[in-house]
């Protein structure tokens, strides 16, 4: 291969190391606790949410998106480069007039149902909530079912 293939070619990742993947597993335990003790994952503070009665799910919510929107901005100031060598420019994707719509709605009946959004579905799971094992089988469910109509489905 000549110098300038090389130099042109990505940096590869190999496998996770047992290390990362502990710093992983103890950083999702982490959050899962956070968010138990925060009661975000509280089938009754998502009710409140939905019934307008409470600004605690809100001012949570809230909060992440200024979060996320500073540590975006944060990102791209710093130029940060992923584990690939890349820099990261997040996109915007362009809104689809009815898959954005019905998606949401697809979403907010599940979030409704099961008083969680996915990421909590596992933090109930852990708090000993095994019920919700039907919201996250469900969860997988609707994914291979996207899945499989995703290439019939308007993009």
């Amino acid at each position: 291969m000549s110098d300038s293939a090389t130099a042109t070619r990505k940096p590869q990742v190999e496998g996770l190391s047992f290390g990362g993947f502990l710093k992983y597993l103890f950083a999702g335990i982490y959050f899962g606790i956070v968010l138990v003790k925060a009661e975000v994952i509280s089938w009754f503070r998502i009710q409140e949410m939905f019934h307008f009665m409470s600004f605690h799910m809100y001012g949570i919510i809230g909060l992440a998106v200024v979060v996320g929107a500073i540590s975006i901005q944060l990102l791209k100031m710093a130029k940060a480069k992923s584990v690939e060598g890349v820099e990261i420019n997040p996109i915007g994707k362009p809104f689809n007039k009815i898959g954005n719509p019905v998606g949401g709605l697809i979403f907010g009946f599940g979030w409704a149902l099961t008083g969680a959004c996915p990421g909590p579905l596992y933090a109930n799971l852990g708090a000993g909530y095994w019920p919700i094992l039907i919201g996250i089988l469900s969860a997988i469910l609707g994914v291979l079912t996207y899945g499989y109509l995703k290439p019939r489905l308007p993009h």
